[in-house]
C-alpha cells in the first residue's frame, strides 16, 4: 500500500514538473519561429498587411487564440493550417516572443 502511494506521488510530481517545463515559453526561440508569422503580422507583431492583425498580445490571449485556431474553435483558413502545425511548446515560445513586443 505504501509503495502504491509512493509511486502515485512520484507520478504526480513528474506530471506536474513536465507540465510546468512546457508551460513557459522562450522568447528567443519564439522570435525564430515567428519568421513565417511576420508576413501578415509584421516583425513587431503589429500587423503587416492591408487589414493588420495585431498579435503583440499578453501570453494568455495569444496562447488562447492559437489554441482556438488549432482546435477549429476559431476560424480562419490560413491560421488554422498554421496553428495545427504548432506544438504546445511552439505556442508558448511564440507567446513569450510576442508578449515581449508589447508596448
Amino acid at each position: 500500500m505504501k509503495l502504491k502511494m509512493c509511486v502515485a506521488a512520484v507520478a504526480g510530481l513528474l506530471i506536474a514538473v513536465s507540465g510546468t517545463a512546457h508551460a513557459s515559453g522562450n522568447a528567443a526561440d519564439g522570435k525564430i519561429k515567428a519568421t513565417q508569422c511576420a508576413m501578415c503580422h509584421g516583425m513587431d507583431g503589429r500587423g503587416g498587411g492591408p487589414n493588420p492583425p495585431v498579435v503583440a498580445l499578453d501570453t494568455a490571449k495569444f496562447s488562447a487564440a492559437l489554441n482556438d485556431y488549432r482546435s477549429g474553435k476559431r476560424r480562419h483558413p490560413l491560421m488554422e493550417m498554421m496553428a495545427k502545425k504548432l506544438s504546445d511548446q511552439d505556442i508558448a515560445d511564440l507567446s513569450a516572443h510576442y508578449a515581449s513586443l508589447r508596448k
